[in-house]
């Protein structure tokens, strides 16, 4: 295929020399026989896959030794310059590595490959479909060499098929990192960094469930399992603390008090001292004076209700009650 069989105008310009170069003159296209297999002391295996989207197909040729190693390689495609291209460097990187080394080839690393400069994409995001074949056909001969379904090989959810990330990938990141958006999941994962169309509805492509989707599901069980952990937590600190004996609850109230509420009150030059503390049956009754300029204050009272709030909160009992002595 050459230039004037592609669109005219500037979006050649974004096709990479690499792949004008591979979309003309394809290294590795071609085919092996039987005989080819037999003269090299190899198993042929030959494996197909056609891509829906776009009706490219792309049929892979591999000799691999009793070591599982590919030794050699060949393509033929049916497509666009950019399914040549794609399926012939996916070819070439196919080569020197075992089968269960080249599984674990994506579409990414296809179009890294083909890049004239690093950071510069080798061809539109529109057209990154056309190298999505690569991953699938080499599914397809692994799976015939090792004599399995392909489906075996697949994971099960495909989200980013640029980056070949599942949904499992992308949930478990989120999770571990506390990600709240795509870009901070993009720092953990290759998910939506290049045709974006995993990203959100609006993209290349249409798919079933988009990474904002999946954020926001995972956040929400993440909300929900925490309230649920803090309800519990708070319930068994009320369990623990009923079923502390009395000088136990004491220490536990004094250690409040010394920890959280004397530190907020000396922020504004006050303090307290508690007087006394004893429990019948309406619960536990806390005897307390206000020290430094907390004492006369004119808002002691709504500090009262403050520390007697937060009491009851830290020790998740509600039968408690503070009482201010002049």
């Amino acid at each position: 295929m050459g230039r004037n069989d592609l669109i005219t105008g500037s979006v050649w310009e974004e096709y990479s020399k690499k792949v004008q170069e591979r979309m003309n003159n394809p290294k590795y296209l071609g085919e092996f026989t039987q005989e080819d297999a037999k003269k090299r002391d190899a198993k042929l295996i030959v494996a197909d896959f056609g891509a829906e989207a776009c009706g490219d197909a792309v049929r892979l040729y591999w000799l691999v030794d009793k070591n599982d190693k590919i030794i050699d390689a060949r393509f033929k495609s049916f497509g666009c310059g950019t399914a040549i291209a794609s399926s012939d460097m996916m070819t070439e990187l196919t080569i020197g590595k075992t089968v269960d080394e080249a599984v674990k080839i994506t579409n990414l690393d296809v179009e890294k490959a083909l890049r004239d400069e690093p950071n510069t994409p080798a061809f539109p995001p529109q057209k990154m479909h056309c190298s999505v074949m690569a991953y699938d056909v080499i599914i397809e001969a692994a799976a015939k060499y090792k004599g399995v379904d392909s489906k075996s090989l697949r994971d099960k959810e495909i989200v980013c098929e640029c980056a070949r990330t599942t949904r499992g990938e992308i949930e478990e990141i989120i999770k571990k990192h506390n990600c709240k958006t795509v870009e901070e999941l993009q720092k953990y994962t290759k998910a939506g960094t290049y045709c974006k169309s995993c990203v959100a509805p609006g993209g290349h492509e249409e798919k079933s469930v988009y990474l904002v989707d999946i954020l926001a599901e995972v956040n929400e069980q993440q909300n929900s399992t925490s309230q649920t952990d803090t309800k519990q937590s708070n319930k068994s600190q009320n369990q623990n603390f009923e079923n502390l004996s009395f000088l136990k609850q004491i220490q536990a109230i004094q250690e409040i008090v010394d920890t959280k509420i004397k530190p907020i009150l000396a922020m504004d030059g006050g303090s307290l001292e508690l007087i006394d503390i004893n429990k019948d049956e309406d619960g536990i009754k806390i005897l307390m004076r206000y020290l430094g300029a907390c004492s006369g204050c004119a808002s002691s009272s709504s500090t009262l209700y403050a520390i007697e709030a937060e009491l009851k909160n830290q020790l998740n009992y509600e039968n408690l009650k503070v009482i201010e002595v002049k």
